[in-house]
């Protein structure tokens, strides 16, 4: 049997095993909004309690996308910003003495 198949130059997609880290916990945070009330409700909870708990999660999932992106838009940020530092420098040493400037005959190096 083979593999599943893959186009050149596309993106790995989750079924490659590449997904997106925050998509994924936000899939799972959703699923969650889902699953636990419905849980609650049939353990016996009242459907006020069981509604409360999902608005709840839904809070929580929404404050922790909107973190979780911040995040990434801060990551990626830097990323771009390390790229651009290291264009254009040239690895120069320090000071004339160190880059094989000679020395007066009588003089004492300079330190």
């Amino acid at each position: 049997m083979s593999g599943p198949r893959t186009v050149p130059g596309a993106a790995p997609g989750p079924e490659d095993g590449a997904g997106d880290g925050v998509g994924d916990v936000l899939r799972w945070a959703a699923f969650s909004c889902v699953l636990v009330p419905v849980v609650r409700l049939w353990c016996g909870a009242s459907p006020a309690g069981a509604a409360g708990t999902a608005l709840g999660l839904a809070a929580v999932t929404v404050a922790c996308r909107a973190l979780l992106r911040q995040s990434e838009r801060g990551a990626a940020r830097l990323r771009a910003e390390e790229r651009v530092a290291h264009r254009g420098r040239r690895r120069r040493t320090g000071t004339g003495a160190h880059r094989g400037h000679r020395h007066l005959a009588g003089a004492p190096p300079v330190d």
